[in-house]
């Protein structure tokens, strides 16, 4: 069967679309704490289907831009900011958009691994649950396919309706990643998400962010410099609530364009 010019620009363009689907734009952003200032003037493109890390000393404001990507950060009283992220060219500002549609479109990995206390099943199929899917066919399916793409499926198969609390560290951090990507999100968050686990645990989590890239955007906050250059595509190094400077992974840690990143990089401070 033949095609219409007509059908292969539509198609193209439907291609288009997705191949940018993911893509972050933060443009002079500026983000208050009660009046104290914690980032200044941050502007970065954050590209789609990459992995981008976020490093630096503690306090300098990585986990803070983290978290304005989904607007977590409106739950804390008397914050302000100033400039613009947006996600696909469209401002996660808009008055009319609906918070919690941002946040099935950009999911968060936490610090510390929270499982709910309910089975393993339950609590990959929670969000497609709170927002309204309850067909099983079609939740025994999405629940499979996060658990596979999370690694966990050959582990936890046999035991679904177990509850979660039972997992080790490890696999509880991958639960709650099959949890955030089984409701489809373009982007995934992680805050640290190694930090509190083992060697083997935090190895099969990092294989696991280079297998996400394939279908989402992932960014990741890391105090582990040795994390960001295995896992990552690009690094943005913050110090004091700035960005120093955000290039391609193996620049950054091999030939850094500002003496700042190269101080921290060697170890000279932070």
């Amino acid at each position: 069967m033949t095609t219409s010019p007509a059908d292969r620009q539509h198609a193209a363009q439907a291609e288009a679309e997705t191949a940018k689907s993911g893509s972050i734009s933060i443009r002079n952003f500026d983000f208050f704490y009660s009046g104290h200032q914690a980032l200044f003037d941050i502007s970065m493109e954050i590209p789609p289907r990459q992995v981008s890390a976020l490093i630096g000393p503690s306090g300098c404001g990585k986990s803070t831009l983290l978290r304005n990507i989904n607007r977590m950060n409106d739950l804390i009283d008397g914050i302000s900011h100033r400039g613009d992220i947006q996600i696909d060219g469209r401002t996660i500002y808009d008055p009319h958009l609906e918070v919690t549609s941002l946040r099935k479109r950009v999911g968060m990995v936490f610090q510390k691994s929270n499982p709910f206390p309910k089975s393993i099943y339950e609590n990959v199929v929670y969000g497609l649950r709170v927002s309204g899917v309850n067909d099983r066919s079609t939740l025994d399916r999405a629940c499979e396919e996060a658990l596979r793409s999370s690694a966990l499926w050959d582990e936890v198969k046999d035991r679904l309706q177990q509850s979660a609390l039972g997992l080790s560290g490890g696999q509880q951090q991958r639960l709650c990643i099959a949890r955030t990507i089984a409701i489809r999100p373009e982007i995934v968050l992680m805050d640290e998400p190694c930090s509190a686990l083992d060697p083997i645990a935090t190895g099969k989590i990092e294989e696991l962010i280079m297998q996400l890239k394939k279908d989402f955007t992932v960014v990741i906050v890391t105090h582990n410099m040795q994390q960001a250059a295995r896992c990552s595509d690009r690094t943005a190094f913050f110090y004091l609530g700035k960005l120093i400077e955000f290039d391609a992974t193996v620049k950054i840690f091999t030939t850094p364009g500002q003496k700042q990143t190269e101080d921290y990089i060697t170890g000279r401070f932070g």
